[in-house]
């Protein structure tokens, strides 16, 4: 074959905006769940290492495996579930968090789990923990106009400009403004940026029976329910018909091979695949799958000069990161909130759920993500069982 079918402009151009609203929508919450963790730097390296080599070899080799445009990503709403919840903890038990949940994803592919929890978990519940825990990232984003009015209020009025002429770039475009403003105010700090390659570093994973339950069960059910399901609604929805066994178990199985290099989660993507779907990526579907495959390399890109991603956004204020997030999680806060209430006769439990997920509360050393899954489907057995 030849090298100019790979090197087609609307293939990379896809691929990158891909890798591009992946990162700037989300990579501030990975640092902040880092940090809960207590990282150093050179373990919040091994986590951005980590994190792009997983997701670019899953996206080239599945892409190739199946000739389709299957794109992977880290779980953002993982991610700020670990920023709530990975406080009190050592980056060892943190590590063995990660594995055990991709170990969790790994079995649901392979043993056909996926379907049956999902059977079993009703989605305006799941709606209901995920808005709980989106809850704080997008109130940071006005907390953050206490400080910095002007930064906040230009990347905002950015985000809201370019949800009506550019709609597919608002992310991007409000991250543009926010530093030209940070720039032009002096709030950047980059004398210290380099460009030098990510070195992986081992941790050693440490189970404790709390931060499994309490962080691992959430953050697999996180991954699964907001992830992968709507990842493979978006492949399905775009003609690809890919069995989601071996999708899920792959993607689980690179987990817990990356997870003690700091991989906390890999799944498909919903929102930036869709990017690689579209008739602008290629107009003939078949070839769209190229797009996928030079994501990969981007995102292996990012993954080596891991170190420089995370130089480039320390050097930024930490107005522009609460910013960035809270409107990057905007929209999924709403579609999360519009799912939990849209079952009229399941709105009160899907109302606790919100409600204690978002308090922050801790009981028994568990989070508060597992205790509004819990409280809420109790109400929702309950009231079930009332209206039978």
């Amino acid at each position: 074959m030849r090298v100019g079918n790979w090197i087609k402009l609307s293939h990379l151009s896809a691929g990158f905006i891909a890798v591009l609203v992946g990162y700037t929508s989300s990579v501030a919450i990975i640092f902040q769940a880092a940090h809960a963790a207590g990282a150093t730097d050179a373990e919040l390296n091994s986590w951005m290492w980590a994190l792009g080599i997983g997701m670019g070899i899953s996206c080239i080799g599945l892409s190739l495996r199946y000739r389709s445009p299957v794109l992977t990503a880290w779980s953002t709403p993982g991610a700020a579930l670990l920023a709530t919840s990975l406080s009190g903890l050592t980056m060892e038990q943190a590590t063995g968090v990660f594995l055990f949940s991709s170990l969790l994803i790994t079995l649901s592919g392979v043993t056909g789990w996926f379907q049956n929890l999902m059977q079993h978990m009703p989605r305006h519940i799941a709606g209901a923990m995920l808005a709980g825990i989106l809850l704080r990232f997008s109130m940071d984003l006005f907390l953050a106009m206490q400080t910095q009015w002007l930064l906040a209020g230009l990347m905002f009025l950015t985000f809201l400009l370019a949800r009506i002429w550019l709609p597919r770039y608002t992310v991007p475009l409000a991250l543009v403004a926010g530093i030209a403003c940070a720039a032009s105010l002096g709030l950047i700090q980059a004398d210290g940026l380099a460009w030098f390659p990510a070195t992986p570093r081992f941790m050693k994973p440490e189970f404790s029976w709390s931060a499994l339950v309490g962080v691992g069960v959430p953050l697999f059910i996180v991954t699964m329910t907001s992830q992968n399901v709507p990842g493979l609604a978006v492949l399905r929805a775009n003609g690809y018909q890919i069995p989601a066994t071996p999708l899920i178990s792959w993607t689980g199985a690179l987990g817990v091979v990356l997870a003690p290099f700091g991989g906390f989660a890999f799944n498909l993507a919903a929102i930036t695949a869709a990017i690689c779907m579209s008739p602008d990526a290629d107009p003939d579907p078949r070839q769209r799958y190229k797009a996928s495959i030079w994501a990969g390399v981007f995102y292996l890109l990012t993954g080596i000069f891991g170190a420089t991603v995370v130089g480039l956004f320390a050097a930024f204020p930490v107005e522009l990161i609460a910013a960035i997030a809270g409107i990057a999680l905007l929209g999924t806060l709403g579609n999360s909130l519009a799912l939990a209430l849209s079952d009229e006769h399941g709105r009160e439990a899907a109302l606790v759920t919100f409600v204690c997920t978002a308090s922050g509360m801790s009981l028994l050393g568990i989070g508060s993500a597992f205790w509004g899954l819990v409280f809420g489907m109790s109400v929702h057995l309950m009231l079930r069982r009332s209206i039978r």
